[in-house]
């Protein structure tokens, strides 16, 4: 039987090695094809040498905030959906996000099937 996320080529950044390996083991059990980094700039050179139909990306990162990576992600014209996850409830956060065209914000520790719902609606979306 087919995964939700069967073909979609998912970047997932996070410092922390826990929900990294989490959200890997999770997209990948949907069929996903994930590249791991955590750390922004490492982020911003993967994301740039090679194409992605999804980013999951951490708020706060080392090397280069999260906001940082939206920034020059969203900067491109043929840009993927990105889902940003924090722990950070504030709404100034969420507001500069969405200002920056983050797709989808969500507070962690989000449910895993939560977020493969929300990574099968945008990836559907761009169909």
């Amino acid at each position: 039987m087919p995964g939700k996320l069967d073909g979609v080529k998912v970047l997932v950044v996070d410092d922390d090695q826990d929900i990294l390996d989490a959200v890997d083991e999770v997209l990948r059990a949907e069929g996903a094809d994930t590249q791991l980094v955590n750390n922004g700039n490492d982020a911003v050179n993967v994301f740039g040498s090679d194409q992605f139909d999804l980013v999951v990306l951490d708020m706060m990162l080392p090397g280069r905030s999260g906001f940082l990576v939206l920034e020059k992600i969203k900067g491109l014209e043929d840009s993927p959906p990105v889902i940003m996850l924090t722990a950070n409830e504030g709404k100034r956060h969420q507001a500069y996000a969405e200002s920056l065209g983050v797709d989808k914000y969500l507070l962690k520790p989000v449910p895993l099937a939560r977020l493969v719902a929300v990574a099968e609606e945008l990836t559907m979306e761009d169909e």
